[in-house]
């Protein structure tokens, strides 16, 4: 889960289902649950070995951590016991490390006789591709709160940004799985523990009890079940704690949840949906009377995942944040747009009437133009360990055949790849959020201060416009503006792009076929619902003309008939047939988003030094979420609820030392580190143009 080493293919245990006998990792030889069953076992030594469900009872959110999710029956039997008590708390996060997660099918076999079929149809419904990293699925409105750790225990653990009520130490015996119950695991698990964590577990090894006591827990043993003797208890003792160790960025805990969030594009409603969510009183402010008036106004976007030969943090962040919107989409119907978008211009045009759909989840294909053939590509996939559910490669004429276009490239496909129209994401997140968000257009932030625990933002004639104790810049390159000079010098750069549109008819007229899926390479097209195309897009630096050009068409049509011979025709089609849209978005340097807490020195705080950034001091309560780039549709879901989850100190859906990759400061870090001066911002860093201020790339390229 973390580090540079390209991760290789899950390892699987083999799981052998027979009739009348319990489930058996044929890796381990050892079943998966006992006899009398896996809930029973569950409740017994899981649940009731950690006092559940009476310890979670008037707390506002309880986190459990599993070593060895299996089939996912402990998971299940939790979920149940807290809807089935009238006094649970409010939300209910469930961390679970897996090295060996099974795949969707047989997941859906393992419980084809489930005692809970409801909910674990709704697990299996939910299940993520077998990729190693981290995959939050979200149960009960997001009330209940499942993150999957895939990958190797030892590297998993430190990997997680938490702190945990509960352990559930599961997993195949010791004796056959000794790597799930070294000591190093234990101590790893008490580092995300706080005084009073519990743990529990069915082995009552000397071993097991000897690691645990070595870790910081005081042990005893318990009436065991399913004909066991004893089973084990634990608990965290206070001296071997570590408070806080997770938090970041967390406010004080008798702050109130009330936040402002500045920008209504697909970062700042990305981030006010998470945290009203949460449980937060949000007020969502831009300057414009409606949300998503800029570059999350665009017609529609594609979004796809990528694959790339060193499996990077850029790659790995990118997958994880595109598998997190696929999880957001998969439950919607993309026949019900939201009622609260605003349909206006350009989205109209894309064919966004009554009972079209705002977004397609059916894949894309991405074009690769290396030379290399289609098995060289799935080599590639193998060696990184991404399966079939996640990408494959498809020669020139197979990828043709499901994309309904000549390709002369071999491709990528991405099952969960597709198209979306930005806006109506927004409007849905709004309309989700229901009373605790609330939306003001017209508000032009010019300057933030903090008073009185409580950030107060101003606008240019020095009015205040809203306070809360917590305020979240989303309003791309702008918000470098609202900071101090300090705080001021990020590697940003400014880009504007322009995409074009062509209506059905004149692409009737012109004879251009109307792809099945969208289809990427140096450029991209869609198809519209209303039978049109989507394509693009252009990108210049220091650019800031809003209007439409005809040399950017045309540009734009270069790059369509560059994609296919069925698209040969466009180069010679009249500008003038076109409509488009012109935007602005904002790129670090390193092409990974800004989304964190701020520094405290950029408000005279001391000084960075090299110490690891978890343990850098921060502004209280003032996060960043921008430079999305092109990415504005992939990155904004996971973005968004980063930021509510380090705000609210709850379990983070990402790796730490993805954590730290995006960052607002890490390149102050990085500069102490190497002895760099402060970097000029690069070329075309300049500001956007008014027009500009929320954070999706034109058409939502991904590149």
């Amino acid at each position: 889960m973390s580090g540079g080493d390209t991760p290789g293919a899950l390892p699987s245990a083999g799981l052998q289902l027979r009739p009348g006998e319990p489930p058996r990792s044929l890796a381990y030889q050892d079943v998966y649950h006992p006899a009398s069953g896996a809930l029973a076992q569950a409740r017994h030594v899981f649940l009731a070995g950690n006092g559940l469900p009476e310890r979670w009872r008037g707390t506002a959110r309880f986190v459990v951590l599993e070593t060895g999710f299996g089939l996912g029956n402990n998971f299940l039997a939790t979920w149940q016991a807290w809807c089935d008590d009238p006094q649970r708390c409010g939300r209910l996060v469930f961390v679970s490390v897996e090295g060996h997660p099974v795949d969707a099918a047989e997941l859906r076999a393992a419980h084809a006789g489930s005692a809970l079929p409801a909910r674990a149809a709704a697990l299996c419904d939910a299940w993520p591709p077998r990729t190693a990293g981290l995959h939050r699925l979200a149960f009960d409105g997001g009330r209940v709160e499942l993150l999957l750790a895939f990958g190797d225990i030892a590297a998993s653990l430190p990997a997680l940004v938490a702190e945990v009520d509960a352990v559930y130490l599961d997993g195949f015996a010791p004796a056959r799985n000794p790597a799930m119950w070294e000591p190093r695991v234990f101590k790893a698990i008490a580092r995300l523990g706080r005084a009073g964590t519990t743990a529990a577990t069915w082995s009552a090894a000397r071993a097991v009890r000897d690691g645990l006591k070595a870790a910081g827990f005081s042990v005893s043993a318990a009436a065991g079940q399913g004909g066991k003797r004893d089973i084990t208890q634990a608990w965290l003792r206070p001296e071997a704690a570590h408070p806080g160790r997770s938090a970041r960025a967390r406010l004080a805990p008798d702050a109130p949840r009330e936040a402002l969030v500045i920008g209504a594009g697909l970062a700042g409603a990305a981030a006010a949906a998470a945290l009203a969510e949460d449980g937060w009183t949000v007020r969502l402010l831009d300057r414009h009377a409606t949300p998503a008036a800029e570059a999350s106004g665009n017609p529609a976007g594609i979004f796809h995942a990528i694959v790339h030969g060193h499996d990077g943090p850029h790659a790995r962040f990118h997958r994880a944040a595109v598998q997190a919107l696929e999880q957001l989409l998969r439950p919607l119907d993309p026949r019900q747009p939201p009622a609260a978008e605003q349909r206006q211009g350009p989205a109209a045009a894309a064919g966004s009437g009554e009972g079209a759909p705002w977004f397609d989840l059916g894949g894309l294909l991405r074009l690769d133009t290396r030379g290399l053939p289609a098995d060289a590509l799935q080599a590639q996939l193998a060696r990184l360990g991404l399966p079939p559910g996640f990408a494959c490669a498809r020669p020139a004429d197979e990828a043709g055949a499901r994309a309904g276009l000549a390709l002369c490239h071999p491709a990528w496909e991405f099952p969960g790849g597709g198209w979306l129209r930005p806006a109506a994401l927004v409007a849905h997140w709004i309309a989700a959020a229901g009373p605790r968000l609330q939306f003001q257009g017209g508000m032009a932030v010019a300057s933030l201060a903090r008073c009185d625990g409580a950030w107060r933002v101003r606008d240019a004639a020095g009015r205040e416009l809203a306070r809360a104790p917590l305020l979240v810049l989303a309003n791309a390159a702008a918000a470098r503006g609202l900071l101090p000079p300090a705080g001021q010098d990020w590697p940003l750069e400014v880009l504007r792009g322009q995409l074009s549109q062509l209506g059905p008819a004149a692409r009737a007229a012109a004879g251009l076929p109307l792809p099945r899926r969208p289809v990427g390479g140096a450029g991209y097209v869609l198809p519209t619902p209303d039978g049109g195309l989507v394509f693009g897009a252009t990108q210049q630096a220091g650019d800031t003309d809003p209007a439409l050009r005809a040399d950017d068409h045309r540009a734009n049509l270069a790059r369509l008939a560059a994609l296919s011979p069925d698209y040969v025709g466009a180069s010679a089609l009249d500008p003038a047939l076109l409509g488009g849209r012109a935007a602005w978005r904002a790129s670090a340097r390193d092409r990974l988003p800004i989304v964190g807490p701020a520094p405290a020195h950029w408000f005279g705080g001391p000084p960075p030094g090299t110490a690891p950034l978890r343990q850098l001091a921060r502004a209280p309560g003032l996060f960043l979420l921008t430079a999305l780039g092109s990415r504005g549709i992939a990155w904004a879901p996971l973005c968004g609820r980063i930021v509510a989850a380090l705000a609210g100190g709850a379990p983070v859906p990402l790796a730490s030392d993805l954590l730290d990759a995006i960052d607002p400061a890490r390149f102050d870090v990085r500069a102490v580190r190497t002895g760099a001066p402060a970097r000029p911002a690069p070329p075309g860093a300049g500001r956007p143009p008014a027009t500009a201020g929320t954070d999706a790339g034109p058409g939502g390229r991904i590149d």
